[in-house]
């Protein structure tokens, strides 16, 4: 089941706090960089629930596209941080989630490679 591994898990705690976190973002920066930020960490949970289900060079090609997604969060929480919408301490919370992420999914990348 997707919600006993630690990955799934994990981004579950991030979804929750990211969305919480980003309705104290600018108003008028909601319908951008917010909901970009919000939809590619949305994107990554949707790809390693799919990947969950499927075998072989669908499952490698769901990984791939959910680490690229992982990417773009990195840059949306940078950009947040840059523009003083996270404070340090939360923008070291959310690199260390982040982190914890990239971690667990490229040992899942590694075991589905070979």
């Amino acid at each position: 089941m997707p919600n006993e591994s630690p990955l799934f898990s994990r981004t579950f705690d991030f979804l929750s706090w990211l969305l919480q976190r980003s309705q104290s973002f600018p108003r008028p920066h909601r319908f951008g960089a917010t909901q970009r930020l919000q939809n590619a960490a949305m994107d990554f949970q949707e790809l390693i629930v799919e990947a969950e289900s499927l075998r072989g060079t669908e499952r490698m090609e769901r990984l791939r596209r959910a680490d690229a997604e992982l990417g773009k969060v990195r840059l949306y929480l940078r950009l947040c941080r840059q523009w003083d919408w996270l404070t340090a301490g939360q923008y070291e919370h959310a690199s260390r989630m982040i982190a914890e992420m990239g971690r667990l999914l490229g040992g899942w990348l590694k075991a589905t490679g070979t």
